[in-house]
């Protein structure tokens, strides 16, 4: 008998049972679901909900393999045991080796393990609760989770906002598709608010036996050394160190995934290309980030001599490869159940979120990441945003209808 035969006796053993959607879940993780829709459909796609989370999972997974290799590569630029030489992009030769990369997986898999047995647990025990099927919708957000919170979250801090997020973010809304904010920002907004001191993203974390010869030298408890982030290096009012190529290709220091702008900017191109990610949304979002930053540009000669002017006088174009705002523009943003649902709309929506974003981060030097809250904030007004849209194309159609009949 074949293991397909001998799985669908066992799904015919828990028909009808508590253990019915549990074992669902795990027969459809590998296997085609056997429900499909009943009567006259209109729309007929090969693809489902699976299939489209897992096509965002592989738009990330570069996105991961850099960040442990970026992981290990911050770590030992930090203890000084290599140099870190600039500017040399992708064909720097530190930065592709076994140890950056074993050194950055024992630091972010458990990451990820935590986010998805965490997570995942609770989609199971609400599914076999409510008696319905069990929800590919946390695939992806167990994904987003560790690329987007600093390397030395301890994992106990990572499992109760995950908790969190999963329960009052999504699961008390009625499960996937019925949340209205973003369940992984949510996370990361429980981090923020909850534990700031973990979430403040001013350290380069530091392991083994250089970070424990530091400990016993300076007879402090440290697990990180001091080494501001691009971000935190502007909020502060210095000027900005690293080339813009290493801004680029994502060689500075910053939560896991959000570094590299050009792996991002590969991920959104696969994404629309798979139809799974708005470009409405992407396009408006960096305009928007664009302008907001182009208006500070004009008013930094002002705040010359001020905390504010490394913010402000930073080029326009600089702001989109630094802290998370391509990440957010390409996966948080374009969310397609929190975000704006009509063509008009995506546009409004995604140009408020960047230009939002980077006002937060000019005008708040102590949270100079304002990308997180700027899409919370558009995720409320996403459904206003289309309620009017709607309303004005009634508008307009009565009024040409009006006008056909006088």
């Amino acid at each position: 008998m074949s293991l397909k035969s001998k799985l669908h006796l066992l799904k015919e053993k828990y028909k009808g049972t508590k253990m019915e959607t549990t074992f669902n879940a795990l027969h459809t993780f590998l296997y085609t679901p056997n429900e499909v829709t009943h009567g006259g459909t209109h729309i007929k796609a090969a693809d489902d909900l699976k299939r489209t989370m897992n096509t965002v999972i592989m738009a990330l997974i570069p996105c991961l393999i850099f960040g442990i290799f970026n992981t290990g590569y911050q770590h030992y630029v930090a203890t000084g045991e290599i140099a870190g030489t600039p500017g040399l992009g992708f064909f720097n030769p530190e930065f592709w080796t076994w140890a950056n990369f074993s050194l950055g997986a024992i630091k972010i898999l458990p990451l990820v393990v935590v986010s998805y047995v965490v997570g995942l647990g609770i989609e199971f025990i609400f599914a076999t609760i409510k008696g319905h099927e069990v929800e590919e919708g946390y695939l992806v957000t167990g994904m987003l989770v560790p690329l987007i919170v600093p390397v030395d979250i301890p994992l106990w801090m990572l499992a109760i906002a995950v908790v969190f997020g999963v329960i009052i973010g999504k699961e008390v809304f009625g499960g996937t598709g019925m949340n209205i904010l973003n369940p992984a920002l949510t996370i990361r907004a429980f981090l923020f608010f909850a534990y700031p001191t973990s979430m403040s993203g001013d350290k380069i974390w530091v392991e083994g036996a250089v970070a424990r010869a530091r400990e016993i030298a300076s007879g402090a408890q440290l697990d990180a050394i001091s080494g501001e982030t691009v971000l935190g290096h502007l909020a502060q009012g210095q000027t900005e160190t690293y080339p813009w190529t290493d801004l680029f290709f994502g060689f500075i220091p910053g939560s896991v995934g959000e570094t590299s702008t050009l792996l991002i900017f590969l991920a959104g191109l696969f994404l629309i290309f798979t139809k799974i990610g708005s470009w409405r949304i992407m396009l408006s979002m960096v305009l928007g980030g664009l302008v907001m930053g182009s208006i500070f540009n004009a008013l930094a000669p002002s705040m010359e001599g001020t905390q504010f002017f490394a913010l402000w006088s930073l080029p326009a174009w600089q702001h989109l490869l630094i802290g998370g705002f391509a990440f957010g523009t390409v996966f948080m943003a374009t969310d397609p159940v929190t975000a704006s649902q009509t063509n008009t709309g995506k546009y409004i929506y995604g140009f408020l979120a960047g230009f939002i974003s980077i006002m937060i981060r000019c005008f708040n030097p102590a949270y100079p990441e304002g990308v997180m809250l700027a899409i919370l904030l558009m995720n409320v007004f996403a459904p206003t945003i289309d309620h009017y849209v709607v309303q004005a194309n009634v508008a307009r159609r009565k009024k040409r209808l009006k006008a056909k009949t006088v």
